[in-house]
């Protein structure tokens, strides 16, 4: 991403830079990609397999996980984390109903005899990429497969890598899949978008997954839906000089331990903020068990900015347009209203992106890479259509024919012309 350092003049210094561009080269992955889906589509169930073997080191004979062991999945979670996930389940459920008592369908009389609105359409099949990862992320089913029962899909199938922990089998039976399938990567992207013999073909595809998986739901997109294409993590900090070194520090290393490209940083106005946090993190970066992962990301893609006063903070934040934004500023609900660009907005010292990517009820699946700027995440809207309908009679007709009409001849479309005369004459 460019440094908006220029755009803003002198108002923003970096005390911490990224040393590594968060944009990759993808030409070697759009090649490989490119070559599986070519191959599950030609050749369904039986590149799939082979791909497992090659990717995944897993022979599968069947992909689909019965009911038996399902339940069996279940049974074996953890009394307190199935409790959790419950409880997750039901937070993420109730913000979706809540959510999609707001979509409304319309139905408005534009002139006398004109008649338009629109219905609220459920998507019919939805299919959820539930990834393995370096973690059994146990909240990532509930985020993609919950919102989907909610708005109503006739049917949601879960894809999830045949390596992938019990517990993310659990996740997706407690979150309502209608279907299971342990089959992982871009070949699971091919598989639900043009249908295998034993995986069904979706019109929907949602969830996050890595750099190939993002790259096969870049390519089958217009063949089905996607949701987005997000990248590593990201989480950004804006505060000012009441802002906790501690609390800033802990909360990006929090997110900073998710992948080694995961972006993280501190926007201030404060100078002495800013360099108590840059001594924090690596005080915190000393006992984290994660700190191979989160050192890295820290050393890689960590970043911190200082700016001359709170528009200059808020510009700056709005051009990262950050996945995960945190304000901890003295009047947090008065800053928070002056941002426009991110995934998701925390307001408050006490809204820790860690509630969120676990079980407070607004969803993980956030724009990155600045998408947020055009964007915003996963939602129970996500899952539904708002399909226009209309409907005329003799008083429409006279008022909407005769421009029509003279717009038709103006662009010389003697069919449409046509049409608008024909009801006009018989009216």
């Amino acid at each position: 991403m460019a440094n908006s350092s220029s755009q803003l003049g002198d108002k923003t210094r970096h005390l911490k830079q990224p040393n590594l561009s968060s944009v990759s080269d993808t030409i070697a992955i759009e090649a490989t990609v490119k070559h599986i889906i070519a191959n599950v589509r030609a050749q369904g169930d039986a590149a799939v397999r082979e791909y497992s073997r090659t990717y995944d080191r897993v022979d599968i004979e069947a992909f689909e996980v019965g009911l038996e062991d399902r339940l069996e999945a279940v049974a074996n979670l953890d009394p307190q984390t199935r409790k959790d996930t419950e409880f997750a389940i039901e937070r993420v459920k109730a913000f979706a109903e809540a959510q999609l008592r707001t979509i409304l369908p319309l139905e408005f009389d534009a002139l006398p005899g004109l008649h338009l609105g629109h219905r609220i359409i459920p998507v019919k099949f939805v299919g959820a990429y539930v990834p393995g990862g370096r973690y059994p992320i146990l909240s990532a089913p509930v985020m993609t497969i919950v919102p989907a029962k909610v708005a109503g899909c006739d049917q949601v199938i879960a894809c999830l890598p045949p390596n992938a922990h019990p517990a993310m089998i659990a996740g997706c039976h407690l979150s309502g899949a209608d279907r299971i399938f342990k089959v992982g990567g871009a070949q699971a992207i091919a598989a639900m978008a043009f249908g295998t013999e034993t995986i069904p073909a979706v019109d929907k595809i949602v969830g996050p997954g890595n750099a190939y998986v993002n790259e096969a739901k870049r390519q089958v997109f217009g063949q089905v839906g996607i949701d987005q294409l997000a990248g590593p993590s990201e989480i950004y900090i804006v505060a000012d000089e009441t802002g906790d070194a501690e609390m800033i520090a802990t909360d990006l290393l929090a997110q900073a331990e998710h992948d080694v490209r995961t972006r993280i940083g501190l926007i201030t106005t404060d100078q002495k903020l800013a360099g108590a946090v840059l001594e924090e993190v690596e005080r915190q970066l000393a006992t984290l068990p994660t700190a191979d992962v989160a050192g890295v990301a820290w050393r890689d893609y960590g970043e911190i900015t200082v700016c001359a006063d709170e528009a200059a903070m808020i510009e700056y934040s709005d051009h990262i347009a950050a996945e995960h934004l945190e304000v901890h500023t003295r009047d947090a609900h008065s800053t928070a209203g002056k941002l426009r660009n991110y995934g998701s907005l925390f307001i408050g010292k006490l809204a820790s992106v860690v509630y969120s990517d676990k079980c407070c009820g607004t969803n993980h699946t956030l724009p990155t890479m600045a998408a947020g700027r055009y964007t915003g995440g996963l939602w129970v809207g996500s899952y539904v259509k708002v399909c226009t309908h209309q409907w005329l009679d003799e008083r429409g007709v006279a008022a909407v024919a005769p421009p029509s009409v003279r717009q038709s001849r103006t662009e010389g479309m003697e069919g449409h012309r046509r049409a608008a005369a024909l009801r006009l004459s018989r009216n």
